[in-house]
């Protein structure tokens, strides 16, 4: 079992603010690609750092949870997330602001983060919209209005190339 996708965008969002990269949604999307690849060909076990799935966009990967839950940022940058709102779904009035723990990710798990998002960092979302676009993965998947999924076999094995 990978972790949630949106607790591995909290520490994506977090650390890229700390280094002053910047991060908006859609190179958000490209980066947990690579996080995803990064996680399929270099965790001894082979495990994807998350469980949600991949689409293929007209943009390129982008994982629905993650892009719905930051979309309200449009094109600008995420700012650092230091909380969030806990919603209860059998008492609509029980919300709760809570903070946001970074001890979700395990220490070694968020070096191997880390290492992707400082290999992108320099990249605009653009350039990688652009990458993507060449790699079989997204090609393989994408049809126009479908949202096809880019499954995990795939990146394994264009990654493990």
């Amino acid at each position: 079992m990978g972790y949630n996708v949106l607790d591995i965008c909290h520490h994506v969002i977090n650390y890229s603010n700390e280094n002053d990269y910047g991060i908006s949604n859609l190179k958000l999307q490209k980066v947990l690609y690579f996080i995803q690849a990064y996680f399929l060909t270099n965790k001894k076990d082979g495990t994807p750092c998350f469980d949600e799935k991949i689409e293929a966009w007209d943009f390129g990967p982008v994982v629905p949870e993650a892009y719905h839950e930051y979309k309200q940022y449009g094109s600008g940058d995420i700012p650092a997330i230091k909380s969030y709102i806990l919603f209860d779904e059998d008492d609509i009035w029980g919300l709760e602001r809570v903070d946001f723990n970074d001890d979700i990710v395990l220490d070694g798990d968020k070096a191997l983060i880390n290492k992707v998002i400082d290999k992108f960092s320099e990249y605009s979302a653009t350039d990688l919209v652009s990458l993507t676009h060449k790699q079989s993965p997204w090609l393989d998947a994408y049809v126009p209005y479908q949202n096809n999924e880019i499954t995990i076999e795939a990146i394994r094995e264009y990654f493990n190339g």
